[in-house]
């Protein structure tokens, strides 16, 4: 699948998001465990239209009281991942602030994005910080049911509403002087990678498929320390979406860094997370996100950034596997 996984300092994993940022750091992972709520610092909304007494939103009846009366939703993302997100003068810009400004006009609320650790999110969720998650995540059993890789029970889980389709791609020094052109290549050699993602569980199978010709894996807490890995030659390889490995091999080093080799593989869906608990925002979610791709805004959003092969063609809720 593709895009970020669950993650945390002391358990952490994610699954597939859009690749790494390129020269922009690409943070965390994210396990559905006991990690802390580590949602924090600079926020920055998407306007909304109206209030809760004067809004004519299409959409505003739908959600919740609170959030209506609030005029704001409230949006836990990790800012390091473009294009998908990430911080630009002091701002969270990408493709996931530009779907949720349209789906702002929609509902006719503010989307308030506060950027943290990718290993926080759900459990920013589970608190209440936030209202939902943008950033890049996989929509997966484990995290709709809150299992661990093991199966165990380990939270609540959370519902998605699905809105962007990706797969993941391998990225390697600029020339891949390793010849490097699938997986199977990487065994004998050492590989980086951000902790806790799905990334790291791609190679993890790989490494057992490898047996003796054992494969080495360097994991970080942010892509952007395992893109410098590979960059100085210390690991041959990093996984990422292929929207997010294709705009790091483009701009960093103004595009003389890295390339992307071999083809995309374990195609899934992100997801806009939800409690469970507040299935009347997911279905407002849901609605207003059916309302954009329909208009067109959604798929301008998309084509801004050159994702446009990543659009879904309707909203769903739980499509993940």
């Amino acid at each position: 699948m593709t895009a970020r996984s669950t993650r945390c300092t002391t358990a952490k994993t994610r699954t597939s998001r859009l690749a790494a940022v390129a020269a922009i750091a690409v943070a965390g992972s994210m396990l559905l465990t006991a990690c802390g709520d580590q949602t924090e610092g600079g926020s920055t909304p998407t306007k909304g239209a109206g209030t809760a007494s004067t809004n004519a939103a299409p959409l505003f009846s739908k959600l919740p009281a609170d959030i209506q009366k609030a005029g704001v939703i409230k949006v836990g993302t990790d800012a390091s991942y473009a294009p998908m997100e990430f911080t630009e003068n002091g701002k969270i810009v990408g493709v996931d602030p530009d779907i949720a400004q349209a789906l702002g006009k929609q509902l006719g609320v503010e989307f308030k994005f506060t950027s943290g650790t990718f290993d926080g999110l759900i459990t920013s969720i589970y608190t209440g910080r936030q209202d939902l998650i943008m950033s890049s995540m996989t929509d997966n059993k484990k995290r709709q049911e809150g299992l661990d890789d093991n199966g165990k029970k380990i939270g609540k889980g959370i519902d998605f509403v699905d809105y962007f389709s990706s797969g993941v791609s391998l990225l390697v020094k600029k020339g891949n002087p390793q010849n490097i052109n699938s997986l199977d290549d990487l065994c004998g050699k050492t590989v980086a990678v951000q902790r806790g993602t799905i990334y790291e569980d791609t190679f993890k199978a790989q490494a057992t498929k490898c047996g003796a010709n054992k494969l080495t894996i360097q994991a970080f807490d942010t892509d952007a320390e395992a893109q410098t890995r590979v960059k100085a030659g210390g690991a041959v390889a990093d996984l990422n979406d292929y929207p997010v490995a294709a705009y790091i091999a483009k701009t960093s080093g103004g595009g003389n860094d890295f390339e992307v080799v071999g083809s995309q593989s374990d195609v899934g869906l992100f997801g806009i997370g939800v409690s469970k608990e507040n299935t009347q925002l997911r279905d407002a979610v849901k609605e207003a996100l059916d309302a954009i791709i329909k208009d067109g805004t959604y798929a301008e959003a998309l084509k801004k950034w050159d994702v446009e092969d990543s659009a879904v063609k309707s909203a769903t809720v739980n499509a993940g596997k």
